[in-house]
């Protein structure tokens, strides 16, 4: 049986400053011997510092049950986990809330280690809210910054830049420098192609339509 992680509903709504919006995705795991975990990830834009947030719970109803809490932030141009007192979410696998203290005690955090290894490289939502953690910047022509063409080429070069492109030519003196994150905002669909490795881009024809990737 091959791993799988399932991505359930996402959650969004204004910050408590109406200042951006916070977002909780949910989903659920289940591993190569019918290991069962919930996951729960979050993120609050417009707010500073950026740290996400997760939740993984494992063995409800069993005495070794419980809710792991931790937090998610920039490190080494990549993320890292933080185990804390503070819980997040409720899960439906989840039991009691560990604090960081009980969690680092707990037989299982090696597994729960691993589910949040495989969710931050498989959920889509997880890809945007590591986009938003490293400030991923992207380079947009100008009718794509101005919300005047849809988004229908996105690349990724050897260097590690992405760039936004619509209908129109790429013009490099007029491109739009800003995050990726934000582009993502406006145009939820971006998410399937945050996960484009460098040297590689990704087509479509309009809106909703498939994304054919390109090994550029």
């Amino acid at each position: 049986m091959q791993v799988l992680v399932e991505e359930g509903s996402c959650i969004e709504v204004p910050n408590r400053d109406a200042t951006g919006i916070e977002r909780r995705a949910h989903g659920e795991f289940v591993g190569p011997r019918g290991e069962l975990a919930s996951y729960a990830i979050g993120w609050t834009t417009g707010v500073e510092p950026h740290i996400g947030r997760l939740t993984v719970g494992i063995g409800a109803g069993n005495p070794g049950g419980g809710s792991f809490h931790a937090v998610v932030f920039e490190n080494e141009e990549g993320h890292a986990f933080s185990l804390t007192d503070e819980p997040f979410e409720r899960v439906p696998q989840g039991g009691p809330d560990l604090t960081a203290h009980e969690a680092r005690a707990h037989e299982d955090l090696p597994f729960v280690w691993w589910v949040a290894d495989l969710v931050m490289q498989r959920d889509r939502r997880a890809w945007w809210m590591r986009h938003w953690l490293l400030g991923t910047s992207s380079i947009r022509t100008a009718e794509v910054f101005e919300l005047a063409e849809p988004i229908l080429l996105v690349s990724h070069d050897d260097a590690g830049y992405w760039q936004l492109i619509g209908t129109s030519d790429a013009d490099d003196s007029t491109g739009m420098v800003g995050h990726l994150y934000h582009a993502v905002d406006e145009d939820p669909t971006l998410i399937d192609v945050l996960d484009l490795p460098p040297g590689y881009s990704a087509t479509r024809a309009r809106v909703g339509d498939p994304w054919t990737r390109h090994r550029d």
